[in-house]
């Protein structure tokens, strides 16, 4: 950490951040309002993979550092 901080001040590099809700939070409700509908209307699609059971969580997330995983990765830690 020390290195890197030292690379951006050297040389006068600029770090900022995006956070969302920062500039566009007022924003979510219609968004939220829309998008539940286009998933509802089949007009979006997302995948997710669903891993069962906290025991195979590390191996999971290592995996996800690998790039294994394809769209949202969820660890099931209890059933309904």
């Amino acid at each position: 950490m020390n290195w890197l901080m030292g690379q951006i001040l050297r040389k006068k590099v600029k770090v900022q951040g995006f956070i969302i809700f920062d500039d566009f939070g007022h924003l979510y409700s219609e968004f939220a309002k829309e998008m539940s509908a286009w998933i509802a209307a089949d007009k979006i699609k997302y995948r997710e993979e669903i891993i069962d059971g906290l025991e195979n969580a590390p191996e999971a997330f290592v995996g996800l550092l690998k790039g294994e995983n394809f769209g949202k990765r969820v660890i099931r830690v209890g059933h309904k």
